[in-house]
């Protein structure tokens, strides 16, 4: 199941390629960068609101949410791929928004139906070392589709990777669409050993595509070329992977049949019960009163929430404080971040770097993703487990780094490029591990899935706000007055460091506001992470393992053997 997933999410990154395929879109249907910034909004919105998907989690099971999404996707990026061709009419932007807002909208399903299941799967196991690898995956899918487009399209037509996008993500979904499913929860050590293989062998797939990227950028490939490392690099994905499954599948068969040995019928074993037989206690839950179906009860209930790591209902998150700081800080940080992302083939143009050199700061973007995602992780936990440092802080840290990438931009610093699009693509990464185990950690699994995708949605707030609203129209302007002024002969194309100066200073300010923000939960949360945050799954993980059977021990009082 876990291999399903993450060959589901190692294809759900589409919305990553992008900054591949955007200068094809501005220059065949005539957008300027503002008109394009509100594509990549929609983008990002059809990504990152995931409420119905969620919602549908709670009463569907995981195969419908897969094939709901693998029909959004192709139906919607082909549309795509048919306008930038010519093959249809020219759409009104209205109508292109909505195409690239149900194509992106399919990430959505594939996350809830991928990641949400393996979460649930796998609750007494370190959330961020389970978050941070299943999301590395989805920070490698930009590269990894890019590699495959260059195999199966060649480099000439950058319009081809959409019409990949549309028929690759919906084929592997359909693919795993009957494995995915929530598993019995397995013990902790049963399971941890297995992550760890995993991690081993995504950095060996990162580090292949990183290599591949420099190499094809600076030699001249040929298309045998390209479908022969797409090929290894197939390989290097799936071969390590199934290996793993396989030796952990067969490591479970033969404990199996060993603990069938061992419970072979035997005498009951005794235990001693101080307490009489009439003085244990039964914990009974009561049945629910019909006072609960009263609005004024169900408002008290929404204001009244559990201790964190307990389960929230859905209203309980709404309203809550530490989920209204999660939603700021996210705006500020994830928006900043993402905006960087979208404009970065913009960004290297104004500043005159080689379209080689633009094209490869795009590519590796996925790689400093991936790592973003898988360092935060396994970090992050590494700190909770050993210093009990909030997992929130983590995320204050990582706004801050980000800071760093956006001034380097905003500077314009001779060849500072190449730093920021790593700064900013490992702190895009980063912060989605962290807010996903933030969730599930403080307002519980049950409704893991309806929650998981409401935080995401703060992402394309920030993303319009700071990307439409802020760079597009700064953007613009400068594009305006150079051409009044003969700067430049093309309207629409804005040159020199003053086009996105001013927008990433404020992306910047934006930022720092966010860190301190995020500063609430991390004070707020402080003594619920000092304690121990997965010892609730780990009893229930042995109750479920000492089940009523012939092998258990059976309980005796003093009473009855006295008797």
């Amino acid at each position: 199941m876990a291999l399903a997933c993450l060959m589901i999410l190692s294809a759900s990154g589409a919305t990553y390629a992008f900054g591949i395929y955007s200068t094809a879109l501005k220059s065949s249907l005539g957008y300027d960068q503002r008109t394009l910034n509100t594509l990549a909004f929609f983008k990002d919105l059809g990504s990152n609101v995931g409420l119905i998907a969620g919602l549908l989690n709670e009463v569907a099971p995981t195969p419908a949410v897969l094939a709901v999404g693998a029909v959004m996707n192709l139906a919607g990026y082909l549309m795509v791929y048919l306008a930038i061709a010519g093959q249809t009419a020219r759409p009104p932007l209205w109508l292109m928004c909505a195409y690239i807002c149900a194509g992106a909208n399919s990430q959505s399903f594939a996350g809830t139906g991928a990641l949400v299941t393996c979460v649930k799967s796998f609750p007494g196991s370190g959330r961020g070392i389970v978050l941070g690898l299943l999301k590395g995956y989805v920070g490698l899918s930009g590269a990894i589709i890019t590699q495959l487009y260059l195999a199966i399209y060649g480099a000439d037509d950058a319009k081809s990777i959409v019409l990949l996008i549309a028929w690759l993500p919906a084929a592997v979904s359909v693919v795993f669409l009957p494995i995915v499913r929530v598993m019995p929860s397995p013990r902790r050590d049963e399971h941890d050993g297995a992550f760890f293989p995993f991690l081993y062998i995504s950095i060996a797939l990162a580090s292949y595509i990183l290599v591949m990227i420099v190499i094809q950028k600076q030699t001249s490939f040929s298309h045998t070329a390209y479908a022969a490392s797409a090929t290894a690099l197939l390989l290097l994905l799936i071969l390590p992977l199934l290996t793993v499954v396989v030796r952990q599948e067969y490591c479970r068969f033969k404990k199996g049949e060993l603990q069938e040995e061992e419970s072979l019928p035997g005498p009951p074993t005794s235990v001693t019960v101080d307490k009489p037989i009439a003085s244990l206690e039964v914990t009974e839950h009561p049945p629910p009163t019909a006072s609960y179906s009263c609005p004024g009860s169900c408002l008290k209930d929404m204001f009244n929430p559990p201790a964190y790591g307990k389960d929230y209902t859905i209203p309980q998150a709404l309203v809550s404080v530490d989920m209204l700081v999660l939603f700021l800080a996210t705006i500020c940080g994830v928006g900043g971040t993402l905006t960087a992302i979208d404009n970065l083939g913009q960004i290297g143009q104004s500043l005159g770097y080689p379209a080689q050199s633009v094209n490869t700061f795009v590519s590796l973007v996925s790689v400093w993703n991936y790592a973003g995602r898988v360092t935060a992780g396994f970090a992050s936990e590494a700190l909770l487990a050993r210093h009990e440092l909030p997992r929130p802080l983590a995320l204050t840290l990582v706004l801050l780094l980000s800071c760093a990438g956006h001034l380097l931009i905003a500077l314009a610093v001779p060849r500072s490029l190449y730093a920021a699009s790593i700064i900013v693509g490992f702190c895009f990464g980063a912060q989605w591990p962290l807010l996903y185990a933030i969730i599930s950690e403080v307002f519980g699994l049950k409704y893991y899935a309806t929650l998981y995708n409401l935080g995401s949605a703060a992402s394309p707030v920030g993303a319009y706000v700071l990307n439409v609203r802020v760079a597009g129209r700064l953007y613009d302007a400068e594009a305006a007055r150079q051409h009044r002024h003969g700067l430049n002969g093309e309207s629409r194309t804005c040159m020199g460091a003053a086009c996105f100066r001013e927008s990433f200073l404020i992306i910047t300010a934006v930022t720092v506001a966010g860190a301190i923000v995020s500063l609430v939960l991390v004070w707020r949360t402080w003594n619920f992470y000092k304690g121990d945050i997965y010892a609730k799954f780990r009893v229930d993980a042995v109750a479920a393992e000492q089940r009523p059977g012939e092998s258990e021990p059976k309980v005796v009082s003093r009473r009855d053997r006295t008797n």
